[in-house]
This record gives structure tokens, C-alpha cells and sequence, in this order.
């Protein structure tokens, strides 16, 4: 009785995910065409930082992403973050503060709400691929500052797409070797040794600690 019960609400989902399937396609596109048409016109070259929407504005990691923000946008670039409260604010706010391009790719979720005020140019996605074609196609570095699930989402994401040269490199920062190098030392220990990724896999990203690292870096490799 219980195990039918449970095979019917299975069938039951099964089926309302089907109901409409095709103009969901429709939506689909329009937040394509709504991401290429927008980020195509930003002139600079845009650098993406993400982290951590819980992060405080006290918290170190807010107050540096807010400083490399800051000191890449008055270099000449544009700024991309995915538009809410913590990390991404921070990343908005630098950009904001000296009048540079400062990018947000909201996500619609139901318990994510923080206003991010330093946007200047807004566009939400309901669906977190689409988005995160838009972070990749259209930035030439990535920087991530300490974040959960999301962040290492849109992280393996770049990395695994320059593995398998399905994109051109570009630079990849980890930001903060306290916070990620457990990640690094597992990858090494585990990834490596047993044979499931290369030595030059690991050369993929950098782990860099200081503002003046992480800038100098990018000006190196992302020449404007």
C-alpha cells in the first residue's frame, strides 16, 4: 500500500514535468537571447568573481573581494558576479564604487533574497545553466573567493570545460590557500594518484592569498 502510494506520486511528478515541456524552451531562449544581447555590449573585459552569499561585510574575504573588484575595475575591467547579497556584492560594490561595469546575474531562489545595490547592469535567470553559460562565455577570468556548493559548481565547471578544450584557458584563482587547499591536497592525493586527471590538470587553476597577487596575475594574462 505504502510502496503504491510512493509509485504513484513518482508517476505523478513524472508527469506534471512533462506538461508544458516545449514552451519551457521558449523561456529557455529568451534568457539566451537576453544574456547575449546584454553582455555583448559591455566593451571591457569582464572578470568574474564568485563566493559565498552568506559571507558578512566584516568578514576578510568580503573586504578583499571588494578591493580586487576595485583595483581590476579601475584597470579597465568589467566586473560579473551572480548578483546577490554576500561575495558577489562585494564583488559588484568595487566595480560600483570608481564607475566601472558592474555585472549581476541574479538566480531566482526562494530563499536567497539579499539586495545587491551595486549592480548597474541586472539580469536574472531562472535556470542555473543558462547563467552559467553567461559566466563563462562572456568572462576571461575567474576568481573565487570561499563559497559552498554554488561556488564549486561554477568552479568544476570552468575547469572541467578547459580541460577538455571545449573553451579557450583563461586564469583561474582560488582565492585564500587556508580555505582551498584541503580541495588542492585531495585532488592531488586522490585525483591524481589514482589516475583520473594529469599532472597539468592541477595547472588549470592558481591559489593565490593577497589583492596585489591576484591583480598582478590577471593584468599579466588578460591583456586589454
Amino acid at each position: 500500500m505504502h510502496s503504491g502510494s510512493n509509485n504513484e506520486n513518482q508517476q505523478y511528478w513524472l508527469d506534471t514535468f512533462k506538461v508544458g515541456d516545449s514552451w519551457r524552451l521558449f523561456r529557455i531562449m529568451s534568457e539566451f537571447v537576453d544574456g547575449f544581447d546584454s553582455l555583448a555590449a559591455v566593451k571591457r573585459p569582464v572578470v568574474s568573481i564568485f563566493g559565498s552569499a552568506r559571507t558578512g561585510e566584516n568578514e576578510p574575504s568580503y573586504q578583499l573581494a571588494v578591493e580586487v573588484s576595485r583595483r581590476l575595475a579601475q584597470s579597465g575591467y568589467a566586473i560579473m558576479t551572480g548578483g546577490g547579497p554576500g561575495i558577489m556584492e562585494a564583488g559588484n560594490r568595487g566595480a560600483a564604487e570608481v564607475g566601472a561595469p558592474s555585472i549581476g546575474l541574479k538566480i531566482s531562489l526562494p530563499f536567497e533574497r539579499g539586495e545587491n545595490k551595486y549592480v548597474n547592469l541586472p539580469l536574472e535567470f531562472k535556470y542555473f545553466f543558462v547563467r552559467k553559460v553567461m559566466l563563462v562565455k562572456y568572462a576571461m577570468a575567474f576568481v573565487a573567493m570561499p563559497g559552498g556548493f554554488g561556488t564549486l559548481d561554477e568552479l568544476f565547471e570552468a575547469i572541467t570545460l578547459i580541460q577538455t578544450r571545449r573553451i579557450k584557458p583563461f586564469p583561474i584563482v582560488l582565492v585564500g590557500s587556508d580555505y582551498w587547499g584541503g580541495l588542492v591536497d585531495w585532488l592531488r592525493s586522490t585525483l591524481l594518484a589514482s589516475g583520473n586527471i594529469k599532472e597539468d590538470d592541477l595547472l588549470i587553476f592558481q591559489v593565490m592569498d593577497t589583492a596585489d597577487e591576484i591583480v598582478q596575475f590577471i593584468k599579466r594574462t588578460v591583456i586589454i
